[in-house]
């Protein structure tokens, strides 16, 4: 097929690729590394690898390699995309770049056995010359959501050989899911009103509506998702951050660090007039930890849950 031809210089610019997006995972592993390792139980452990690799995978979507690792099958991976960064050693695999933009060329350099992604993964040209080019391509549906996360298990256990192992995940999320549940289903009242805040750039600031991944981690915790009246993200503007009254702010770890902190998110439009600016209830977690919906989902909503509640005493 034409995508191998000058293989070479193909992995020449993998390599290139991947040194180009070394600072980039540094500094979102710096920013979330905290969090990560202050929240994560000890009871959260990877199966251990104990077979040889007889597959060659690439893993586009920072859940999918989690729950891969998970399965004890992380010796099978041979690249992942720029959100794979959990654990550790999933950033010192070679990079095929952002899930949403992503091109064949360094896919195909790798020489995979079978590409998974989710389908958010794009752009959908790029995905049909990877199975133009003979490799098995399997999507799997985002579905934000906690049956999403167990569905996507199930069905990497099948593709890895790995049913036996991907049936106790599932056993220990539903376990974790349900102890973590528990006592905020049992809570009384309503919860707070939330504006969830994603910022990819100073100039990129939106806002999370009805459907998105930030609406199903609010409903989780028994907030309420401040803003209404569209689906998925839009751009913040002061009149609907001022109409929507937010009591308090959430951002991603990365995204409050673009917006220049507390005091960046306080200079953004109308949000000092809010409860939220008013009371500094500006909270962030780490992104991929927060809205991954993959393996550590029920910890991910405990430490929300947790993070919530202590800003609401501010």
């Amino acid at each position: 097929m034409r995508w191998f031809d000058g293989m070479d210089k193909q992995k020449t610019r993998i390599h290139a690729m991947n040194a180009s997006v070394a600072a980039r995972r540094q500094f979102l592993q710096q920013a979330g590394a905290l969090g990560i390792t202050a929240l994560l139980p000890q009871s959260l452990v990877w199966a251990a690898d104990t077979e040889p690799a007889s597959q060659r995978i690439v893993s586009i979507g920072g859940a999918l390699t989690e729950m891969i690792y998970a399965l004890g099958a992380s010796q099978t991976l041979v690249g992942v995309d720029t959100t794979s960064l959990f654990p550790a050693a999933a950033t010192r695999l070679p990079s095929v770049g952002y899930a949403r933009t992503l091109s064949s060329e360094g896919i195909l350099a790798l020489a995979p056995t079978l590409v998974v992604a989710t389908e958010d993964a794009g752009p959908p040209a790029v995905l049909r010359q990877v199975q133009a080019a003979g490799v098995p391509l399997s999507i799997l549906a985002a579905h934000d959501r906690f049956e999403g996360v167990v569905d996507r298990m199930q069905q990497l256990g099948h593709l890895l050989d790995r049913t036996p192992a991907a049936t106790q995940c599932v056993d220990k999320l539903k376990a974790d899911w349900q102890r973590v549940r528990a006592p905020i289903l049992a809570r009384k009242g309503q919860g707070p009103r939330v504006l969830f805040v994603l910022s990819h750039a100073p100039g990129q600031v939106m806002v999370g509506g009805q459907g998105s991944s930030a609406e199903a981690m609010l409903h989780y915790v028994g907030a309420r998702n401040a803003v209404q009246g569209f689906q998925g993200f839009k751009p913040l503007t002061p009149e609907a951050v001022i109409a929507a009254q937010p009591e308090v702010v959430l951002f991603t770890e990365q995204g409050l660090a673009v917006v220049g902190g507390v005091e960046g998110a306080l200079r953004l439009p109308g949000l000092a007039q809010t409860p939220a600016g008013e009371h500094r209830r500006i909270v962030a977690l780490e992104a991929m930890f927060m809205l991954g919906f993959g393996p550590r989902l029920p910890q991910a909503v405990a430490a929300l849950d947790q993070l919530l509640g202590k800003a609401m005493t501010l």
